[in-house]
């Protein structure tokens, strides 16, 4: 009987931790966070997106005696894409512009994470622009990979 509620309880909590993941695509990064946040915001200038804002979430944590692994959180989007998938679903504008969390883990891996178009698809149940995700996720796909190579 113990064993039986030892396994239910690890059962239940690796769904809550893959749920919790759930929609969420992770690249790991060769280098630390800052060089990996800086080749990003580059890579997404190049490719004539707008970043609106760069939060360093490790240092506003600091100023308050938080201690956090380096994490950083870079906001970005290009209207000629995010228009037509709101003009699709108008609440998938609560997710937009784009999102991409370049983080520490506690064995010093670096990683990128950003939310899948699929996932987004589902969320907002965005039929008929499959072709405007299907973009999206290619673009997200092949930035988070270049910014985390060296």
């Amino acid at each position: 009987m113990k064993k039986m509620i030892m396994t239910t309880c690890l059962i239940l909590f690796f769904a809550m931790y893959a749920q919790a993941a759930d929609g969420v695509i992770n690249v790991q990064s060769a280098s630390n966070v800052k060089e990996t946040a800086d080749r990003m915001e580059n890579i997404l200038k190049e490719k004539g997106m707008t970043v609106f804002n760069r939060i360093q979430h490790s240092e506003g944590a600091n100023t308050v005696g938080i201690k956090l692994r380096d994490t950083e959180l870079i906001l970005f989007g290009n209207p000629k894409v995010g228009s037509p998938l709101i003009k699709c679903q108008q609440s998938v504008a609560i997710d937009l512009p784009q999102k991409a969390l370049i983080w520490e883990d506690d064995n010093g891996h670096v990683w990128i994470s950003y939310n899948d178009p699929k996932y987004l698809a589902q969320r907002h149940v965005i039929v008929g622009c499959e072709d405007v995700l299907l973009k999206i996720e290619k673009a997200l796909s092949g930035i988070a990979n270049a910014a985390a190579m060296k």
